[in-house]
C-alpha cells in the first residue's frame, strides 16, 4: 500500500505538470515545443532510472542520507523557479487573442529550452523523491511491492489523461487560470518541501542542533489512542510502532498535501516564510493577468 501512494501522488503530481503544458502547446498549435517536450519526458524518465540505480547504490553503502536530502532541495528550488516561469510565460501568453495568435505563428524554438528544462526537472524532480522514498519505506519494512508500485504509477498517468483529454472541450483562458494557479501552489509548496529538505541535511549533518523553533508542532505520532480519539483517523506505523493521524505530513492524506502544496505537520519559521512568499509572488503574477 505504501508503493502504491507514494507512485501515485508523484506520478499524478508529474502528470499534472506535463499535462498542463502540453494542452497549452496543443491548442496553441506548437508542434515543435511538443516535441522538446516528449523528449524531456523520456529524458527525465531515463535520468530518473539511473539517479535511482546510483542512490540504491548510496543507500546500500552509506547508513547517512544527509547528500540526499540535500540534493532534492536543489530539485526542488529549480523545478519551482521553472514553474513560476512557466505560470509568468503561460499567463502572458493567453492574456489576449492577439499575442495568442503571435505566439503561435513565431512557435518555432522560442521557448523550446524552456520548455525542456520545466519538464525535465519536474519529472526528475519526482523520480528522485520517488526513490528516495520507496528506499525509506524498504528499510523501514524489509519489503517491496512491485504491485502496489506499477498500480500506483498506471493510475496516475491514466487519470492525468482522463483530465486533460476533457481540456480540449473548454474555454483556453478559463482552463489556465486554474491550471495556472495549481502551478503557483505547486511552485510554493517545492520551496517550501526544499527549505524542509535543507533543514534535514543540517540536521543529519550535524551542522544544526535537531531542536527547532516552529510556528506549530501538531498531530505528533503517537505510541497509543486516548479513549476519546477515534482510530479511524489514525493508521498504525508497525516499524515505528504509533498512531499517525491522516493529516500528518505521513499520514494517508497529509502525504498528499505535503507532496502537492508543501502542507507540513512542524514547518520551521523559514520554511514558513519562504512558502508564504513565494505563494505572494506567484498569486501576484497569476492575478496581473486574469482578474482583470
Amino acid at each position: 500500500m505504501n508503493e502504491f501512494i507514494i507512485t501515485f501522488r508523484e506520478c499524478l503530481e508529474a502528470t499534472l505538470i506535463v499535462g498542463i503544458v502540453y494542452t497549452f502547446l496543443s491548442k496553441t498549435k506548437m508542434e515543435a515545443q511538443i516535441k522538446h517536450l516528449w523528449s524531456a519526458v523520456g529524458a527525465a524518465i531515463f535520468a530518473s532510472i539511473l539517479v535511482a540505480i546510483a542512490l540504491v547504490s548510496i543507500s546500500n553503502n552509506l547508513g547517512n542520507n544527509a547528500i540526499a536530502k540535500l540534493f532534492e532541495a536543489i530539485f526542488m528550488y529549480i523545478t519551482a523557479g521553472l514553474l513560476l516561469y512557466v505560470v509568468f510565460w503561460l499567463s502572458k501568453s493567453i492574456s489576449d487573442r492577439k499575442k495568442l495568435e503571435e505566439l503561435a505563428s513565431k512557435a518555432g524554438n522560442t521557448s523550446k529550452w524552456g520548455i525542456f528544462l520545466l519538464i525535465f526537472f519536474a519529472i526528475l524532480r519526482e523520480g528522485f523523491e520517488t526513490v528516495m522514498f520507496l528506499i525509506g519505506g524498504v528499510i523501514q519494512t524489509g519489503k517491496f511491492s512491485y504491485i502496489g508500485f506499477f498500480s500506483g504509477a498506471i493510475l496516475a498517468c491514466l487519470l492525468g489523461y482522463l483530465i486533460f483529454k476533457q481540456g480540449k472541450k473548454i474555454n483556453l483562458k478559463l482552463f489556465f487560470a486554474a491550471t495556472t494557479f495549481c502551478l503557483v501552489l505547486f511552485a510554493a509548496g517545492m520551496n517550501a518541501y526544499g527549505t524542509h529538505e535543507i533543514e534535514s541535511f543540517l540536521t543529519k549533518s550535524g551542522y544544526i542542533s535537531s531542536e527547532i523553533e516552529r510556528p506549530w508542532n501538531i498531530l505528533e505520532p503517537k505510541a497509543a489512542l486516548n479513549n476519546n480519539e477515534l482510530s479511524l483517523f489514525y493508521s498504525y506505523n508497525e516499524s515505528k510502532q504509533k498512531y499517525i493521524h491522516i493529516l500528518h505530513d505521513k499520514g494517508t492524506i497529509g502525504v498528499f498535501l505535503k507532496g502537492f502544496f508543501g502542507y507540513n505537520s512542524n514547518p520551521n519559521w523559514i520554511e514558513l516564510f519562504i512558502w508564504i512568499g513565494t505563494l505572494i509572488f506567484g498569486i501576484r503574477i497569476w492575478k496581473r493577468f486574469y482578474l482583470k
